[in-house]
């Protein structure tokens, strides 16, 4: 009962990532889409990933709009940062650890967290399991370090 319950839930944050996603016009394809987060091709996110993962679904991290598995490996620390485009989270595994002025959040299996482009806020990773999630994001990615 608790399975199918957690399974409905992330199908239905999906649901809700995808429709805002076509309602912006961020996908423009008609193209049926189907990556298993088992069997998806994770790579570093760049030279200083410190053991951050991510395989992409759909669009393209580093110049637009698009949508990702992501992987935090345990304990991993983001440190404050923003983010210049909204990002759009569903947690498949582990836990993605939030924080910002009003407080902390713990983001775990079906679970969904839209943190707004340009707020200020800490990330993370469960200190035993990391997390594995959804990621999607209106325009490039990036991480921009807190003053």
């Amino acid at each position: 009962m608790q399975r199918s319950v957690l399974i409905a839930g992330v199908a239905a944050a999906l649901m809700v990532a995808w429709s805002i996603g076509r309602v912006q016009g961020q996908q423009g394809n008609d193209k049926v889409v189907f990556v298993s987060s088992s069997k998806a091709n994770f790579s570093a996110m760049g030279p200083n990933s410190r053991g951050v993962t991510a395989a992409p679904i759909w669009g393209d991290a580093n110049t637009g709009a698009h949508a990702t598995f992501s992987k935090f490996p345990a304990g991993y620390d983001a440190g404050m940062h923003t983010h210049t485009n909204d990002v759009w989270l569903v947690v498949i595994k582990g836990a993605y650890l939030y924080k910002d002025e009003n407080g902390e959040k713990r983001v775990g299996p079906g679970d969904f967290i839209r943190v707004p482009g340009g707020h200020k806020h800490w990330s993370g990773g469960d200190k035993k399991e990391g997390a594995l999630f959804y990621e999607e994001s209106s325009g490039k990615f990036d991480l921009i370090p807190a003053k």
